[in-house]
């Protein structure tokens, strides 16, 4: 495995917080499937990331390929770009949080 590859995966357990468990439920839900920006009308960018990144969890690490490391990438850039946005009023019931949850990410989570 490359050192990026490495950095990138470190990165990444670092910021995914939820367990696949987790997230697969949380996918189900009505207010994961509210968030987030939707291509013609069907699932949302974040919503597909999810279901991506809980098959990123699931796999063995030697197991993961280029394509994977690409997406973890981006999970990474996305939810760091997200979280320095974070709203000054109660993020608990907030588009904010359920976007990042999408994303593998609950801010509330300790």
């Amino acid at each position: 495995m490359s050192d990026d590859n490495e950095s990138t995966y470190k990165e990444f357990k670092d910021v995914v917080n939820m367990t696949a468990t987790e997230l697969e439920k949380w996918l189900k839900s009505d207010d994961s499937k509210d968030v987030g920006q939707k291509k013609d009308g069907g699932e949302s960018t974040g919503h597909e990331s999810g279901r991506h990144i809980v098959s990123i969890l699931k796999a063995k690490k030697s197991d993961l390929s280029d394509d994977d490391y690409k997406h973890m990438r981006k999970v990474v850039g996305y939810c760091r770009r997200h979280l320095a946005q974070r709203p000054k009023d109660d993020v608990e019931d907030s588009a904010w949080r359920y976007s990042l949850m999408n994303w593998g990410h609950d801010p509330v989570k300790k």
